[in-house]
């Protein structure tokens, strides 16, 4: 309960941050009153986001607390929208009050669409199956009710403010003649960054096929460089944790008073360590009930639960962890490995594989020649088996035949073995101060209950006393441990886990391929589970999200822009921006995790769409005014603050988990590395690129695209008048030949 305040105080302060470092960017370019305009969309969706939560009954967690930092800068994209162009229409000579309709009405269609983009976007992951999408469902659900809420907001609360407060960020006639001009004056008149923008645009659309080739061109060199360079591919990023369960393994009959006394021994080196709050130690087989460990190995005899100090307080939970496993390797017949605490879905180990034979005689000995691979391989740690420990136990064998001659049964022989081990019951006693009652259980004293002791039973028959010998025989067989069958498979696993810095999908990727070549006793077949098999159905139906997101958002913008082109211009919009994605992991050596990164893409594609949307609903706005290039150049001008805007204050938002920051405005403190800003860095890394590339080609490149496809109609338009013209010489040809 402890973790789950401190992680959920975590988040609620980086929500706060993200909201702060919001509001500030849009003050510095609306001014205070159209900002305070914009802000207050901000805890109107939260509030509706909550009470939708409320509605459908779930409960308020870190999942969906980040889902808010990573919605708090999208939730004001459709504000900043209507506001930006309110201001336009003031600089115009309209009134507070038909400036804000005008915003509304005119740009209700272009909002309505990008966010509709953007919640198609997150739709497929509603339908996430397995252990994993039941821990990641909270995402999609509180960003589509956020979303929701914030277009709420932005056609209906905003306005109605807006035509009561609402001011024009601009502090000068200047400023207002300079957003005026973009629309309907001289463009020239614009000023700082638009008028920037506006030359290195008329120089651009030159050449916009150079454009195209060379972000086609970057596209495919960043995809190399990261498969060359990268870090590689990751299921779900490791978080520092704040348990861990210490595991003591021991072959061999051990007594219970023995395996006490060599897990004493590891306690004792345990709460030597610094870094820990709390230990607790069980002795015995399964573990002690450690959710940690799921299932237990047989020859595991104690399990030591640790909790951490509070992560800035201590050293890593790793190196401790080391220096306890490296004191333990001198203490003689017991091995000792352990498992960390995950804040993701339960996997269980990074490398599990089960191994099947045909012949059940052979799994034992095709899981030792697996074990023995895993110990030889770099970056391995904690290999574990199911086999069971060898042993013996005795088996007592009754010849009936020769056992009634004597006048004895099974039975008699049964209740005389119990006398040497276990006991036989004779009666059962409840003492007064309990509802529970105690067996009273007869048995041989101590020193008569050996071994040797069966072949001395003396048996009471009408015949007399009888020697068991006479007609019982012992023998010692070996030891049957638990019996695991899978489809009606005799079944024994292999687990492992990889050292930090080690990527598990590149052990599993070396075991698989030693296994294609290598042929195991009895023929036996392995079953790659665990983490691998999660990783493989989460990156088989984010794959299939993405795809089905993709065909959402292109009929969705076929319906609105009646073009198959300009949905290509968008789609492309969206594959660009994966260059954004692959360059930030590259820069921060951060490997692409199938979850996280995967969801972030996923994210980016809503958010990339939402300003490609509204640029070229602009275009087709302005191109029933100006010709092909002037009606880009004024669309490009007209939407560059919106667009930088909207995205950076989405990549503002998300820059403290990006770099691990974490800030408590309450307590005035700056940390870095807090488990819960670290469980989304790899999500917000992605979003964050992204964007900010994704950006980029907006204001580049869809203007290139949108250029070509004006020089493609205009040259089909000079094609068609000349074949026209054609055909007119030609009849006229024709028509005339027989007069002549």
């Amino acid at each position: 309960s402890q973790q789950i305040k401190d992680m959920l105080g975590d988040l609620q302060n980086d929500v706060m941050t993200s909201v702060v470092l919001v509001m500030i960017v849009i003050i510095a370019a609306l001014g205070v009153r159209s900002a305070g305009l914009v802000g207050i969309a901000i805890p109107g969706a939260f509030l509706m986001a909550i009470l939708s939560l409320q509605g459908l009954d779930l409960t308020l967690n870190f999942v969906v607390l980040f889902s808010l930092i990573l919605t708090a800068g999208r939730v004001v994209d459709g504000a900043i929208v209507v506001t930006e162009f309110a201001d336009r229409k003031l600089a115009e000579g309209l009134d507070r009050k038909r400036a804000y309709a005008v915003a509304s009405t005119r740009m209700a269609w272009p909002i309505i669409t990008s966010y509709g983009a953007t919640l198609l976007a997150f739709l497929p992951l509603l339908f996430w199956p397995g252990i994993v999408g039941e821990f990641m469902k909270f995402l999609p659900i509180t960003t589509i009710a956020t979303l929701l809420g914030s277009l709420v907001m932005a056609l209906v609360f905003i306005p109605s403010l807006g035509s009561k407060f609402g001011a024009s960020g601009a502090v000068s006639r200047e400023e207002l003649r300079a957003l005026a001009a973009v629309e309907t004056g001289d463009i020239e008149e614009t000023r700082g960054m638009s008028k920037a923008y506006v030359h290195l645009m008329r120089g651009i659309l030159k050449f916009p096929g150079t454009v195209i080739i060379a972000s086609v061109l970057l596209l495919v060199g960043v995809m190399w460089s990261y498969g060359k360079f990268g870090a590689g591919v990751e299921f779900f990023p490791n978080v520092e944790p704040e348990t861990a369960a210490i595991q003591v393994h021991a072959r061999g009959n051990i007594s219970i008073d023995e395996k006490d006394r060599l897990v004493r021994d590891v306690e004792a080196l345990v709460l030597k360590s610094d870094g820990l709050k709390s230990v607790s130690t069980a002795v015995g087989g399964g573990g002690g009930g450690n959710p940690l460990l799921g299932s237990s190995t047989a020859d595991t005899i104690g399990t030591i639960t640790v909790e951490f100090a509070k992560w800035n307080t201590r050293r890593k939970a790793q190196a401790i962890l080391d220096d306890i496993l490296a004191q333990a390797k001198t203490i003689s017949g017991i091995r000792v490995d352990f498992a960390q605490q995950s804040f993701g879905p339960p996997t269980g180990k990074p490398i599990s594989v089960n191994v099947q034979a045909a012949d059940s005689s052979q799994i034992a000995a095709a899981v030792q020649v697996i074990v023995a691979k895993l110990n030889s391989m770099a970056g391995v740690q904690n290999v574990q088996d199911t086999r069971p420990i060898p042993g013996i136990e005795w088996q007592i064998d009754v010849n009936r035949t020769q056992a009634g001659i004597f006048g004895a049964d099974v039975t008699t022989v049964g209740n005389m073995v119990k006398l040497v081990t276990s006991g036989v019951k004779v009666s059962s006693y409840r003492p007064a101060d309990t509802d529970d009652e105690l067996d009273i259980l007869v048995r041989y004293p101590r020193e008569l209950r050996t071994v040797d002791q069966l072949d001395q039973i003396q048996i009471q028959t009408a015949k007399g006393s009888v020697p068991a010998s006479n007609f019982i025989e012992r023998r010692a067989v070996p030891q049957t441990g638990t019996i695991t069958r899978i489809d009606e498979r005799r079944t024994l696993s292999v687990n492992a886990d990889v050292l930090p810095g080690v990527l598990a999908a590149d052990k599993i990727t070396e075991l698989k391929a030693w296994l294609a070549t290598t042929r195991l006793p009895g023929a036996a077949e392995v079953i790659f589970q665990g983490q691998d098999a999660d990783q493989l159905e989460a990156q088989a139906f984010l794959g299939k999200a993405f795809t089905i997101a993709l065909f959402l958002i292109a009929i969705t913008m076929l319906i609105q822009f009646n073009s198959f082109y300009q949905v290509f211009i968008i789609l492309s919009s969206i594959i660009l921006s994966t260059i954004g994605v692959m360059l930030g992991l590259l820069i921060a050596q951060q490997p692409f995790g199938i979850v996280m990164s995967g969801i972030g893409v996923i994210s980016l594609a809503g958010v990339v769409v939402d300003n490609n949307i509204l640029l070229i609903n602009t275009y087709n706005y302005m191109r029933e005014r100006y010709e092909p290039m002037e009606a880009i150049i004024r669309t490009g001008a007209q939407r560059l603050r919106p667009v930088l805007l909207t995205a950076g204050v989405t990549v503002l938002g998300l820059l403290p988990t990006v770099f691990g920051m974490h800030v408590d405005l309450l307590h005035r403190e700056v940390t870095f590395g807090a488990p819960a800003t670290a469980l989304w860095q790899q999500l917000s890394l992605a979003v964050a690129s992204g964007l900010t590339f994704g950006t980029i080609l907006t204001l580049v490149v869809t203007p290139s695209l949108l250029a070509i496809g004006a020089n493609t109609s205009a040259r089909m338009a000079k094609f068609s008048a000349w074949r026209a013209r054609r055909r007119g010489t030609t009849t006229e040809t024709i028509e005339t030949a027989p007069a002549e």
